[in-house]
């Protein structure tokens, strides 16, 4: 939305796909994703996020074999916001960008990345991302129980499993 402050407190429901749809997360077998080792890492870096960004709370996530869907929450006012205020005050080259959903995901992004390179694995993301504002408690857990269950429905997802 392009009025929407994406540094403001929300919950958004993310999704990033790979560039071009290719599968190097994992393989669907049966209702769980067999996560490869740059599956493991996209995980990791999903959960490293709160080390970086003491603000964000990660609710649902799952890697599937082409792109990962996430649930995080910004809450400047908890407890742990006080963390990163001197942070924030450093000068830094994204300036007010530091504190908001973009930057979430480029360092997430930035982490998988890197560990493919490192490794020789071919990769890519998808240049951008799709994200949607969670209206209310309903929305939410509609979309945590999309997330949730989104193994469970691969077979039948023809938006991600066309390569």
């Amino acid at each position: 939305m392009a009025s929407w402050d994406y540094g403001s407190n929300a919950a958004y429901f993310i999704t990033i796909c790979t560039h071009q749809r290719v599968h190097v997360f994992g393989t669907v077998v049966g209702d769980l994703v067999e996560l490869t080792p740059l599956g493991q890492t996209a995980w990791d870096c999903w959960y490293a996020i709160f080390e970086h960004f003491p603000f964000v709370l990660l609710d649902a996530f799952v890697a599937m074999p082409n792109h990962v869907h996430g649930l995080v929450i910004i809450d400047k006012r908890s407890p742990n916001a006080a963390e990163t205020q001197d942070l924030a005050s450093l000068p830094n080259t994204f300036g007010p960008q530091s504190r908001n959903l973009a930057s979430m995901i480029r360092g997430f992004k930035i982490g998988v990345t890197t560990y493919a390179r490192q490794r020789q694995i071919a990769f890519a993301w998808q240049e951008r991302y799709h994200d949607h504002i969670v209206r209310d408690a309903a929305d939410c857990q509609r979309i945590r129980t999309y997330i949730v269950e989104n193994p469970q429905k691969w077979a039948a997802d023809t938006c991600y499993t066309a390569v």
